[in-house]
């Protein structure tokens, strides 16, 4: 029997993300129905409680693209909605609404799937600036994601570019931990979960979305203040894995002490670039610096919502 794919796209007021994507996704499905005469269809999960992504997925006609709408706001909801539509289907792929897949992206998935056998391949991201981005931007890496040999393991992943083998997320029980939902982390919980209980999460190289980022997102306020989202989300998701309160507590000690050493780092460098005119130092201080601020807060309970409406 043919394995059945979905690819699923959670989305939030992005027609016009969602009027350029999902052609390119109907493509790559297309292509791997060819090639291995797989099942494959497209899902958007709508988050907005307007429904607004609905007419945009009518006006295309076709079967193998198919909407749902999750109202429950929250990336939690809208990744669990997923997997909930997919209970009879044996593999899923996530991406997300202003993505966009290279010409290889699926096929290399699948591929890496197949000659590992890993519960979850994670591809690569790399940025792509809809406007220039100042210089600051650019030395500070802030948007630069990692890059791995395919077939090396990890042991978390972002649902950025991530492929699950559902017969194996199902046999060991994962789910999507709805107190993620605004704050986000849902991806890291999840995956380093997905891991806890044996599963394997392996790199894939060759697979790589493009990640459109707005002329909005290149501010130095923006950037800071997603460093230090990412520091309080990490600090959060690691008291949530605990499984003692005496775990939670060396947790928590960990986390502030790495925190604060982490501005002291952070501010250190930052001071150095001052001294020695180095945009890059003072650029990467202050993104360290506020993840360490991050870290710290978490780890008092201070949770910042990103996603909050």
């Amino acid at each position: 029997m043919a394995e059945r794919l979905t690819v699923a796209v959670p989305t939030f007021r992005r027609n016009d993300d969602l009027r350029e994507l999902v052609p390119l996704l109907v493509d790559h499905a297309t292509a791997l129905r060819e090639r291995d005469g797989m099942e494959v269809r497209v899902l958007l999960v709508d988050n907005d409680p307007e429904g607004g992504a609905r007419p945009v997925v009518e006006s295309l006609g076709r079967d193998d693209v198919v909407y749902v709408h999750e109202p429950e706001p929250g990336l939690a909801a809208v990744r669990q909605r997923a997997l909930d539509e997919s209970t009879s289907w044996d593999l899923l792929a996530f991406l997300d609404d202003d993505g966009r897949p290279a010409p290889q992206w699926l096929a290399a998935l699948v591929d890496t799937w197949r000659h590992t056998g890993a519960a979850a391949v994670a591809g690569k991201v790399v940025e792509h600036y809809l406007t220039p981005p100042s210089s600051w931007i650019v030395a500070g890496g802030f948007f630069r994601r990692r890059s791995l040999p395919t077939g090396t393991v990890v042991p978390s992943a972002p649902t950025t570019n991530l492929f699950l083998d559902l017969r194996q997320v199902r046999d060991l029980g994962m789910a999507f931990d709805r107190r993620f939902g605004l704050s986000g982390g849902e991806d890291t919980f999840f995956t380093s979960q997905l891991t806890a209980r044996g599963g394997r999460i392996v790199w894939c190289e060759e697979s790589q979305v493009v990640d459109q980022v707005p002329t909005d997102r290149m501010s130095p306020s923006w950037v800071l203040r997603r460093a230090w989202s990412h520091g309080n989300t990490t600090a959060i998701v690691n008291q949530a894995l605990a499984a003692t309160a005496r775990a939670r507590h060396a947790v928590r000690v960990r986390d502030v002490a790495g925190g604060v050493l982490r501005c002291l780092a952070g501010l250190a460098r930052f001071v150095l670039g001052v001294v020695t005119r180095s945009q890059e130092r003072r650029a990467k201080g202050l993104r360290t610096a506020a993840r360490g601020l991050g870290m710290a807060s978490g780890s008092f309970g201070a949770v910042f919502e990103e996603y909050s409406r």
